[in-house]
């Protein structure tokens, strides 16, 4: 522990590298759970996934916004901005990454930067903290059913933990492409990505 803050990752060259790859291989094939290895204690609200994803992705130049939905989320903020440099953003619209610890509470997706047609990869990427999240049968009942890019055919997501209207919001934001934002989510120690380009029907 530095300065009172959590320990960051344990080998942060070998362990930033290997959720890397778990981010790029949850993007790359949408609805596919990764699970992280890594041993990091991270402060509340934050959860293991969603801590290791902050700690592997930001930097000094990628602004964070923190919704905490109503809990105190100072200490997270400091253990992400001590361990990544990352600045605290002014506004959630103003952000590059935006870090909801209760997927319960995520708001529409306008109040996050967009991008534009001419540069569609200045759009936020949202950490989205849920309930639980499972690879499923896409005929299962209560299951995404996921189709685009990455995907053959269709796949099946279980995502708890979200609010209602989510999978049309997700539809609004297919439709904005290239414009539109990332969702990597996350639950305990799993990840799960959904880019712009996935359709979600449940």
């Amino acid at each position: 522990m530095a300065g009172g803050l959590a320990a960051g990752f344990h080998d942060p060259v070998h362990d930033a590298q290997g959720v890397f790859r778990d981010v790029l291989r949850a993007m790359s094939r949408p609805g596919e759970v990764r699970e992280t290895a890594v041993q990091i204690d991270p402060p509340a609200p934050l959860g293991v996934a969603a801590a290791a994803v902050c700690l592997a992705l930001l930097d000094f130049e990628t602004p964070l916004w923190i919704d905490g939905g109503g809990r105190d989320v100072d200490g997270a903020a400091s253990f992400l901005t001590f361990h990544t440099g990352a600045p605290r953003a002014t506004g959630p619209a103003q952000a590059d990454f935006v870090l909801v610890a209760d997927g319960r509470i995520l708001p529409t997706f306008d109040t996050f930067h967009q991008g534009t047609d001419e540069a569609p990869e200045g759009s936020a990427t949202l950490i989205v903290q849920v309930a639980d999240l499972a690879a499923a049968s896409p005929d299962a009942a209560g299951t995404w059913r996921l189709s685009g890019p990455g995907i053959d055919g269709t796949v099946g997501l279980h995502v708890a933990g979200l609010p209602d209207g989510i999978v049309d919001d997700l539809a609004r934001n297919a439709d904005r492409f290239p414009r539109g934002i990332d969702l990597i989510l996350c639950a305990g120690r799993r990840i799960a990505a959904l880019p712009r380009t996935t359709r979600v029907e449940g």
